[in-house]
Formats: C-alpha cells, structure tokens, sequence
C-alpha cells in the first residue's frame, strides 16, 4: 500500500482509474472525469454528474449530535471534511460513520469488462436494526442523533448505467446487506428481529458515462446484479468480522443467539435455583459456557429459535408452535447422555410461552451437566 502526500494511502486501483485511498479517518475516491454518482450524502447526494471525489469518514467520536460537529451541522462538518481531503465541498459526496476505516472491506469481481468493487465499512453492534423497529428519535429543526454503527458502502462500477438502473443498483445492494445479515443471524438491538441493516447506513454508486459497456438492468436477474450482490455481501460479512467481531463463529454460541431475545445468563441461573440439587453458582456458570458451545445443542436451540421467529411474524400459531418445541426440547437431554427426570417433566407440561419453556430447560440442562 504506496504512501503518498499527507499521509495519505493507495487502498485499492480499480481496473477503470479509480484511484481509492486511505487515511485513519476517512476513505476517499478521486474520480476521473465522466462518472455519475448516485448517493445519500448530506452534501451533493441524490444524482450527481461533474463531482470529483466521494469518500467515506468517521468523525471524532465525542460529537453525539449534528450540532456537536464542527462546522455545527451535517452538511458544514461534510464540506470542512471535503476540503481537507483535496477536494471542493460544491464537487464532493460523503458519507459518514463510526466505524474505523482500517477495518474496511474491499471486493471486487467481473465479467466480460464489466468490473464491480465494493468498499464497506460496517459496525452494527451499537445501533443494528430491523426495518419497522421503534424509532430513536424524530427530526425537529434540522437536528439529528449521532448514534454509533453504520454499514456504509461504495460501490463502484465499470460500466455506464442510466440513473434509474444505479437506482435499480442501490435496491439490489441494500438487498444483500440484508442478505448478509441475515445469514449471520445479526440482531437488531431494538427488537427480537434479524437486523437488516443500521439506522444510519449510507450508500455511494459510481459509475462511467464514457464506458463502452452501457447497462440497465441492475437487478437480481441481470449478470450486474449478481455481481452487485457478490461483492457486498463479501464485503459487508469481511468488515462486520474485522469491526465487530461478528461471524460464524461468534454466532456459534446458544446465549449469543438468544441475545435478541433479552434471555441472559442470570435469567438461567435463577431458573435453576428453582430445581432440585445443590445450588453452585460458579460451577453452573461453568457447565453454561460449555453448553453454549455444544454444536448438537446449539442445533436444536436455532430450531427452537426459528420457531419462535415463525410465532412472532403470524406463520405459526403459538400452539402449534409450542406443541413442536417441547417435541425438540425433549430429545435434547439424550443428545447429551441424560435422562429425563420429574424436574424436566413438569417443565416441558406447563403451558408457558415458547421462551420461558427453552429456558427452563436450557437451566435444567446446565444444572444436569455440572461435573459430580
């Protein structure tokens, strides 16, 4: 990665000039002549042809509030940023967010000449969220909430696409930010949901109107969409692990999944001084850590888990839901080698709701497991 002036960094050449480069605080794209962005930056955003830089910055952490910022607003902040990166505030685009650019993502892939990239910077563990989750706040006076995270992304593309299909571009992208959370079951820190993104994520595409390739179909069908759809889910899945410690394997843990459902570790441990046996506060803590990361259990947890999602969005009725689940919580104790006893009988009876039943369970269970 050639150092140049000001500190400054070479991050990544795409194959059509665009020269992206890096500094601790922000990533920049000084764009070449005849490319089209298409943003949702405070400054220049919308759709926008003439401008010579886009970039992607984090702002002192201590500014919780637009006033905060130096400039007192988005758009001063955005344009004081702009200048002190080389370019002019009138022919620049941003995007801002707390999270650290040396832990950005970049993907790129193509396909007969077309090249796609995309340069992610996420962090989702503050402020994830689900579309239609309680609002934080509502906007009076120009004034917003600085709230920590944000997925922002830049996706750059070799080909000349008309505003409708970098429109077409935005909606598949957001799609696989989803996607991509999805499959990490990333959770929303408003609700019980699946996040599907931030509450402050920003996007940036680039195009080419000189580019020999002329594209308009931006969508899932189209090779371009597929590719779209590639590069920022990798993207998004890279900078989420390097950020946020968020990954396969960091979801691989029973307590860890049913965060989202405010189920903590104290919530089993009282369950369990309501059963028969010796009472070991440090030793069931012990037998739950462990238990949390047996992969057959944790199995049969995310079933439990999905149910309880197909409950909460009107695909189950909960009886018939609550009927399946005690089916799965009673063959658990055999995955472990244990036999059922009166304790789990009576649990598994009662008619408590689907999460109250997992977690009388999963407190029998790690009771049961204490090593004698």
């Amino acid at each position: 990665m050639p150092e140049t002036e000001s500190g400054k960094k070479t991050f990544h050449i795409t194959s059509n000039r665009e020269e992206i480069c890096r500094t601790d605080d922000s990533i920049f794209i000084n764009l070449p002549p005849g490319r089209a962005v298409l943003s949702t930056s405070w400054i220049n955003g919308g759709y926008q042809e003439g401008l010579s830089g886009v970039f992607n910055h984090q702002p002192p952490h201590h500014a919780t509030c637009s006033h905060n910022l130096e400039g007192g607003s988005v758009e001063a902040y955005m344009a004081i940023v702009a200048g002190r990166l080389g370019f002019d505030p009138e022919k620049s685009a941003g995007l801002l967010t707390a999270a650290k650019m040396k832990h950005a993502a970049v993907v790129t892939r193509s396909f007969r000449g077309v090249e796609v990239t995309a340069v992610i910077t996420g962090g989702i563990e503050v402020n994830g969220g689900r579309a239609g989750d309680p609002a934080s706040y509502f906007q009076e006076n120009g004034k917003i909430e600085m709230i920590s995270g944000t997925i922002n992304t830049l996706l750059l593309i070799g080909a000349h696409l008309p505003a409708y299909a970098m429109t077409k571009a935005i909606m598949t992208a957001t799609e696989a930010k989803a996607a991509a959370l999805q499959e990490l079951m990333a959770q929303s820190r408003y609700s019980s949901g699946i996040a599907t993104g931030s509450g402050t994520d920003g996007i940036a595409v680039i195009t080419d109107t000189t580019h020999e390739k002329y594209l308009t179909d931006a969508g899932k069908h189209s090779k371009l969409g597929e590719l779209i759809g590639i590069v920022v889910k990798e993207a998004t899945t890279t900078t989420l692990r390097r950020q946020s410690e968020l990954s396969a394997e960091s979801q691989a843990d029973i307590m860890v999944r049913l965060n989202r459902f405010g189920v903590k570790e104290d919530d089993l441990w009282v369950f369990a001084t309501r059963l028969d046996g010796e009472n070991l506060k440090p030793g069931f803590f012990r037998s739950l850590q462990k238990t949390a990361r047996d992969p057959a259990i944790l199995a049969a947890v995310t079933a439990i888990i999905h149910i309880m999602d197909e409950i909460s969005w009107g695909l189950l009725p909960e009886t018939a839901g609550r009927n399946a689940v005690r089916i799965y919580l009673k063959g658990i104790p055999e995955l472990c080698g244990l036999t059922p006893d009166e304790d789990l009988n009576s649990i598994l009876q009662n008619e408590d709701p689907v999460k109250e039943l997992l977690q009388k369970t999963l407190a029998w269970l790690v009771k049961r497991r204490i090593p004698v």
